[in-house]
């Protein structure tokens, strides 16, 4: 089981994607504790979401924990399913509103970083950490 999870291919390209997602979420983690009524448990607030001082601290530990496994491409699929599901709920709980009020374009322009994040998260689950990962590291001492 946890070789299926690890195991990736030789693809020298993947940490592009690694470094995209990992250092977004990363940043995005450390500002909902800098900035926490704008980025954390406030934005929560404003957008609806249950229990926003939790779901605030919770989510941003979840961003830079998995965000830095991501860039060291350690266990790279198990860490890019809490940013999927991170995507979907943004997309859900922000998304929806801007297409009801201002319509399609405005939503897709207003969204471009989420799809950039979901496809970019999507991708690394599918394919795995790539040549230079932890994950490859570790396949290759394992086999």
């Amino acid at each position: 089981m946890f070789k299926k999870l690890i195991h990736t291919d030789n693809s020298k390209t993947t940490i592009i994607i690694r470094l995209i997602v990992g250092v977004v979420f990363l940043s995005e983690g450390i500002q909902k504790f800098l900035f926490p009524a704008l980025r954390g448990a406030g934005r929560f607030e404003k957008i609806g979401l249950p229990s926003p001082e939790f779901l605030g601290s919770f989510v941003g530990l979840l961003e830079i924990f998995c965000g830095i496994l991501i860039i060291l491409g350690l266990l790279t699929r198990l860490a890019s399913i809490p940013f999927i599901i991170i995507m979907i709920v943004a997309f859900a709980a922000t998304k929806s509103e801007v297409y009801l009020e201002k319509g399609f374009w405005e939503m897709m322009h207003g969204s471009r970083t989420d799809w950039a994040m979901l496809l970019g998260s999507v991708f690394l689950l599918i394919k795995g950490g790539g040549f230079w990962s932890v994950d490859k590291t570790l396949f290759k001492n394992r086999a």
